[in-house]
């Protein structure tokens, strides 16, 4: 199982950059830097590539609405050249309180969407002459549009690969099923390993069944907030307010997808709680109405014997890159000790 974590970029670049290398040093695989609307992640990734040697950097993630495919794919292929090879692409849908209202965009046909930019992405990255006529995308544009002077294109720089590693950030079904099918990896967020089989198990049988074979296998990306320490209860406390935050708060009634997540779990009353508390403004009360039960079963909080518990439930359910966010008092600290667990796992 591999190592990665999650970085938030919120202004402070040179302790960014810091800690990236920290990871690195630590043992962690691939930094992902999120992106939602903020600052961009691609500027600060290219700097963590300057300051680190081996680990895949990647966006965690790009909404697939707001830069068009061709922007994507070059985006992609110049992180990639940046860091000499390291470079993944994290794609995701984002919802529609982000594409509508700060990018202005209707959030029209995600799926389709994604299934359009990943396409058009890999003929770019293979210096294909671009000609693409999908559900939501036409490259390029028909005669009858724009000016009618649009022609054909391929890439006009060589990527340093002809493929870059594709993520997708994926929790609803249809979208879970097209990750299995197309995708090189599935960017999951507060998954719970024990309710595999139960909430994705379908969606993941019928995209793995037209995945083409040269994809390979595809890599699961899944963990949570890390906290090591004997002090149970008190690290529970610290994944608290990123629970609350996306279960209550993120996106609006009948439109968040990480409310339907948790109730799909079996948490709904708790998940009307939470939401209810965060929408009216009182998110102390979201944040306790979080259940313990559920923080130990999509975070890494509490005792070692503990988190090497969890870091196994999510090796049985087919994760193959565990993903933590380090919050406790040692984060360098808890990143090792999680790296020496895996790496005893495969001893």
């Amino acid at each position: 199982m591999r190592l990665s974590t999650t970085l938030k970029f919120a202004g402070d670049a040179g302790a960014l950059l810091d800690r990236a290398v920290e990871f690195e040093e630590a043992g962690v695989d691939a930094i992902w830097v999120t992106e939602s609307y903020g600052f961009d992640s691609v500027a600060v990734l290219g700097a963590i590539a300057a300051r680190t040697k081996r680990v895949q950097v990647g966006p965690g993630v790009l909404n697939v609405f707001s830069r068009t495919p061709a922007l994507l794919a070059q985006t992609a292929a110049g992180l990639d050249a940046a860091s000499a090879g390291r470079a993944v692409l994290g794609l995701g849908t984002s919802g529609p309180q982000v594409v509508e209202g700060w990018h202005g965009l209707a959030y029209d046909r995600p799926l389709a969407r994604t299934r359009d930019v990943v396409e058009i992405c890999r003929a770019a990255w293979r210096r294909e002459v671009v000609v693409h006529s999908g559900a939501t995308t036409r490259v390029p544009l028909g005669p009858q549009q724009g000016t009618g002077l649009a022609k054909p294109l391929k890439m006009l720089t060589r990527p340093v690969r002809d493929r870059i590693p594709v993520y997708l950030a994926a929790l609803g079904p249809k979208n879970v099923e097209l990750t299995a099918e197309v995708a090189d990896g599935w960017l999951t967020f507060l998954f719970a390993p024990e309710r595999m089989p139960e909430v994705w198990g379908k969606s993941m049988d019928a995209g793995l069944a037209r995945r083409p074979a040269e994809l390979g296998r595809l890599d699961i990306v899944a963990g949570g907030v890390l906290a090591i320490g004997e002090d149970h209860a008190a690290l529970r406390d610290l994944a608290r307010p990123m629970t609350a935050l996306y279960v209550g708060g993120m996106g609006a009634r009948g439109q968040n997808f990480y409310y339907a997540l948790v109730s799909r779990y079996g948490f709904a009353d708790a998940a009307d709680r939470i939401q209810d508390f965060y929408l009216t403004g009182r998110r102390a009360e979201a944040e306790a109405a979080v259940p313990d039960e559920l923080i130990d079963l999509i975070h890494l909080v509490g005792p070692a014997d503990h988190v090497a518990g969890r870091i196994e439930a999510y090796r049985k359910a087919g994760v193959t890159t565990l993903d933590v966010t380090p919050q406790g008092a040692d984060p360098v600290g808890d990143v090792r000790t999680v790296r020496a667990l895996l790496d005893a796992a495969t001893d």
